[in-house]
């Protein structure tokens, strides 16, 4: 009685295969890839807005231009004139707003104002009737990063 172990046969079908079947991942990655495909243009859809551009120009002072400033501590003033209350600046805007052309209002904050002071000042634009309000701002030193 004779047995084989060992070196197999000599037709080669015995053998044992050691490749790695690629097929079913090349499937699954074909799936994948149509999916993607398929999903991404839905995440991507948004709503065609146009963007305001940004714009920065210099402010032309005018005479007629009425320049409010509000100091860290929340005082107002008129040019260099110290308003005492809102009441006084609503009126002294209406007497303003009524004028042809309106002027406009341009408002300085110091940095360390609160929002609010700065906030009470535009109200009071609204409740005289002034329509162009604008602020003052410092402009960024050349070269430095924008925050």
């Amino acid at each position: 009685m004779g047995m084989n172990v060992g070196a197999g046969s000599d037709d080669g079908e015995d053998q044992l295969n050691n490749t790695i079947n690629t097929t079913p991942l090349v499937d699954v990655m074909l799936v994948l890839l149509i999916i993607f495909l398929i999903t991404i243009p839905v995440v991507t859809q948004t709503i065609k807005l146009e963007l305001p551009k940004e714009r920065n120009l210099p402010t032309q002072t005018k005479p007629e231009n009425i320049v409010l400033a509000v100091d860290r501590d929340g005082d107002v003033y008129w040019g260099t004139e110290r308003i005492p209350d809102t009441e006084t600046l609503v009126n002294r805007l209406k007497v303003e707003s009524v004028k042809e052309p309106q002027p406009e209002v341009h408002i300085r904050g110091d940095s360390e104002v609160r929002y609010e002071s700065v906030g009470r000042l535009v109200v009071a634009c609204q409740r005289a009737g002034i329509f162009k309000v604008g602020f003052i701002t410092e402009p960024p030193a050349p070269g430095a990063a924008p925050r």
